[in-house]
């Protein structure tokens, strides 16, 4: 074994670089807190694994100030978003089609300040990276790899490795957080196992360069058009960068297979209905689809997060939303114990409020995976047929197509409606649940779900409040606020207070107070303060242990 170097300090450790591990860097240099993030690769993308930054995401970005980042890093927001599933692009047949405005034209929800975009991994990261070096509180290792922890009850000492030097150097840190993948070796030295479906597909993905494809067939442009053949669904193409890259996705089944550059470029050729066609293979990556969140998400100091605590199909656009998601819930928790203000039990709350998410987006995911692939199973041999037959089989299996896959297409309300039910860092005020929606979403300012978005002023809304401390939102200034005030100074929780005076912002939040977490979510509302000012402030920092306050989790991910 080699012999660790001299030890290096930090309050935080940060294992992989991918979109969740940047993010979390980059919250908390936001916040102030030194890092130290380590990454194996030398940090390229070839492979982008998502190219769609969901809208709670996009929120986050307005609160980091890289909103302009993430619009002008590269995708042609000019670009047909349309979806549609044919037999193939030339000359093939259009069963169906939904429409939606280019990135640049489509509005924004009423819901929110900000809307979806489309930024591939390989211009994502470059943004969040800039982000997280931006504070001088991150600092970045490429090419050195996690070897291994200790955990004790003050702290953990991580050793990593240089790849190029291949010195080993141990880290003292306070807490470590594994953002490395689906194949975490933080996750592998914790034990933790994952429950769920481990292969529901095994699909081959390939980053293809085809200049002027929308010349050489006759259906019109879109972002991701789906393949079906006699055999059912068994391929897509998504629009990379809106110019001359595609991700070819090769849907197989239940059995493993490899398949070479050759066999990649005769389905390519095959998809687009031309063996004339020209393009250069980028790179080609098998990979599984699965069904996966981890049984628990860590240890006292050790945290995962992303991938490496649930893994997903990606029709809809779940995992690394969820996965950023995951970084801003532990950002702000992760400040308050380094700053000495969180509750013994605060990051308890990270595995309690995050995993049902988890649980809820892959077996949504699932869903809309075999709501794709429905074709293998009920596609009538009259749809490939021409003439008048053709075209009713055709224009009955498109309509039932088209409307079964909307659910995979709207969902504002997987995006923006989780709500973190029976935390104990949430103060319930025993209003009911409302139902969890997946192509709705009405806002609420009920203890544990998102604040609401309103406009305050042109470009500024309520969420521009949030996120660096505690908020109490007051919306009648009669009324004094003095001890919770107090209450939180004793404690050492930041916490500001916001004046109010928006008859919209005070319908939505129902009540005279409403104190809003740093992550943005209700930790509690009411028409005055409770008799006891620093109960309130040891529950919201989550001194309370978590079997106090909180029901049993007893949901499962479904086989």
């Amino acid at each position: 074994m080699a012999q660790a170097n001299a030890v290096g300090r930090t309050p935080v450790v940060i294992v992989g670089a991918g979109p969740v591990g940047l993010a979390l860097a980059g919250d908390l240099g936001w916040r102030g807190v030194p890092c130290i993030l380590i990454e194996k690769s030398d940090g390229e993308v070839f492979q982008p694994k998502m190219d769609m930054v969901g809208i709670r995401t996009m929120e986050f970005c307005r609160r980091w100030g890289i909103v302009d980042d993430v619009e002008n890093a590269g995708y042609n927001r000019d670009y047909s978003q349309d979806y549609a599933w044919v037999s193939q692009l030339h000359g093939g047949y259009e069963f169906g089609r939904e429409s939606f405005p280019t990135v640049r034209d489509e509005p924004k929800p009423e819901q929110s300040p900000q809307k979806r975009e489309r930024c591939p991994q390989n211009f994502f990261d470059p943004v969040l990276t800039r982000f997280a070096r931006r504070s001088g509180c991150v600092q970045v290792r490429y090419s050195t790899e996690y070897v291994s922890h200790q955990e004790r009850g003050d702290g953990v000492t991580v050793r990593v490795r240089d790849l190029e030097s291949g010195e080993e150097q141990e880290i003292e840190c306070q807490y470590l957080v594994g953002c490395d993948g689906g194949a975490s070796r933080v996750k592998e030295a914790l034990g933790i196992r994952m429950t769920g479906t481990p292969a529901l597909t095994y699909t081959t993905n390939a980053i293809i360069e085809c200049k002027g494809l929308e010349q050489l067939h006759d259906k019109k442009p879109g972002y991701r058009y789906i393949f079906i053949g006699p055999e059912g669904t068994w391929s897509t193409v998504v629009a990379i960068n809106g110019r001359d890259w595609w991700r070819f996705s090769i849907v197989g089944d239940g059995t493993m297979q490899t398949l070479s550059e050759d066999d990649v470029a005769k389905a390519f050729r095959r998809a687009v209905g031309r063996d004339d066609v020209e393009f250069r293979i980028i790179s080609v990556m098998p990979w599984i689809r699965r069904q996966l969140v981890a049984d628990d998400y860590g240890t006292a100091r050790v945290k995962i997060a992303g991938d490496a605590a649930h893994l997903t199909s990606p029709t809809g656009g779940f995992g690394m939303n969820m996965g950023i998601q995951d970084a801003v819930d532990l950002g702000w928790k992760l400040q308050a114990m380094v700053e000495g203000w969180g509750g013994a039990h605060l990051l308890d709350t990270y595995e309690f409020e995050r995993r049902p998410v988890a649980i809820r987006n892959v077996n949504e995911a699932t869903n809309n995976l075999k709501l794709m692939l429905t074709p293998r199973q009920s596609l009538s041999p009259a749809v490939f047929e021409p003439g008048p037959e053709g075209d009713r089989a055709r224009k009955v299996f498109g309509d039932a197509y088209t409307a079964m896959m909307k659910r995979e297409w709207y969902t504002i309300g997987i995006h923006l409606g989780f709500r973190y039910e029976g935390s104990s860092i949430v103060v319930p005020d025993g209003t009911t649940e409302p139902e969890d929606t997946v192509n709705t979403y009405v806002q609420t300012a009920r203890p544990g779900h998102r604040a609401p978005h309103v406009w305050l002023e042109p470009e500024k809304s309520t969420l521009d409040l949030f996120g660096r401390d505690f908020v109490l939102v007051r919306f009648d200034k009669t009324l004094a606020v003095r001890e919770l005030v107090e209450a939180a100074a004793r404690a050492g929780v930041p916490l500001a207070v916001v004046d109010l005076d928006d008859d919209r912002a005070r319908t939505l939040y129902e009540r005279k107070l409403v104190l809003v977490r740093p992550d943005g979510h209700v930790a509690w509302r009411a028409d005055a303060l409770p008799e006891d000012a620093d109960a309130l402030v040891d529950i919201v920092r989550g001194v309370q242990p978590l079997a106090a306050l909180a029901t049993t989790q007893e949901e499962a991910v479904a086989r």
